[in-house]
């Protein structure tokens, strides 16, 4: 299993307050790495960072085996990396189809665009029978599901899940869960999955890291995380 992504002493954080130090970690093509963490425990920067969206304060990251450490975040997102954020995560005026084909801005092959964005619509069929319906009108777990798949548009090889199950009923979460988990055994896409759904995380993923204060300080597989007698001492 070759590495896609790897971090060596990460540091990151917004203008002077470093909020991530010495992050060290690696993601394989066609692996599930769930961080968990409670909020403010570094997740999201480190993703931001790795991204670009945010400088780098210190240390590397390598993806796809170039050194992507001072990259632009549209450098990253052409390369093959894609985030959704936990919070507006969807063009809310627009409607779902001009939301897709936003996220497939990048490639100019139409008939590409086109294969992408049937995908989509095999995936969540909800979204072909209200392709039109602007997405701001729409239930936050379908909301969910443009947002997905705005991400897929860009035929991303890393998907990075920023909270995905905030809001959702457990069954919503199940079903997008499962599409994760279905694209990555069908198209060898990788998933970072930024959570605090402890359970469900734990379904799909194969390995896991634990973030405290900026610090991942547990490293397990799944199989170790699912030994636990409590997932306290993770937050």
């Amino acid at each position: 299993m070759s590495v896609l992504l790897e971090t060596h002493d990460l540091q990151a954080g917004y203008g002077r307050k470093q909020v991530v130090f010495d992050l060290n970690m690696k993601v394989n093509t066609g692996e599930i790495v769930a961080i968990f963490g409670h909020n403010g425990s570094g997740k999201s920067t480190s993703m931001r960072s790795i991204l670009g969206v945010l400088p780098v304060l210190g240390g590397t990251a390598t993806y796809d085996g170039q050194d992507t450490t001072n990259n632009s975040s549209g450098t990253n997102v052409r390369g093959g990396m894609a985030l959704i954020p936990s919070e507006r995560f969807v063009f809310q005026d627009l409607s779902v189809t001009d939301n897709l084909l936003l996220g497939g801005a990048n490639d100019p092959d139409e008939a590409r665009r086109k294969a992408r964005q049937q995908l989509v619509y095999e995936l969540f069929p909800i979204l072909k029978e209200r392709e039109e319906q602007l997405a701001g009108t729409m239930s936050g777990g379908q909301q969910r599901m443009v947002s997905l798949g705005i991400a897929l548009m860009s035929n991303p090889k890393l998907l990075i899940l920023d909270e995905p199950s905030l809001g959702l009923a457990p069954s919503v979460v199940e079903q997008i869960f499962g599409v994760v988990r279905d694209l990555v055994a069908s198209e060898g896409l990788s998933v970072i999955l930024l959570e605090q759904n402890v359970g469900q995380a734990l379904k799909i993923a194969d390995r896991g890291y634990v973030m405290r204060s900026g610090r991942i300080i547990i490293e397990e597989t799944i199989e170790q995380m699912k030994a636990r007698d409590s997932f306290w001492d993770f937050f």
